[in-house]
């Protein structure tokens, strides 16, 4: 059984930062992508920014510029520093793990964690 431990967020005015960070733990042989989504009141869960082992990132629309994705391979890690906040930045920020493999040729799974919100206030 593999775990996702988030840590961070909280309450921040406009303009500020935070960082969140994720920790993977339990049997793991290989992640494929790591990355974060978050859920506003009322809307779906979206995609806020993800990173593969390589280092190549992906990034919503709405965040490229302000937000950082970084990933530690070795310890199944990752963060994202979030800066020059937004109200509509506000929401529940979700770790995500996915193609997760226990054994290096077993079955892939995605995992997620339990949510940390960030709210965007003056």
């Amino acid at each position: 059984q593999v775990h996702l431990v988030e840590s961070g967020g909280g309450l921040m005015q406009p303009g500020g930062s935070l960082r969140l960070s994720c920790a993977a733990s339990g049997t793991i042989a290989f992640i494929y992508s790591m990355g974060w989504y978050r859920q506003a009141p009322g809307k779906q869960r979206e995609l806020v920014a993800e990173i593969i082992p390589s280092g190549l990132t992906n990034y919503a629309d709405s965040v490229k510029g302000r937000f950082t994705v970084s990933r530690d391979n070795a310890k199944n890690t990752v963060t994202l520093q979030m800066n020059s906040l937004k109200p509509e930045d506000t929401g529940v920020y979700y770790c995500n793990a996915k193609r997760v493999r226990t054994d290096i040729r077993g079955a892939e799974s995605d995992y997620w964690g339990q949510g940390t919100q960030v709210t965007v206030s003056s």
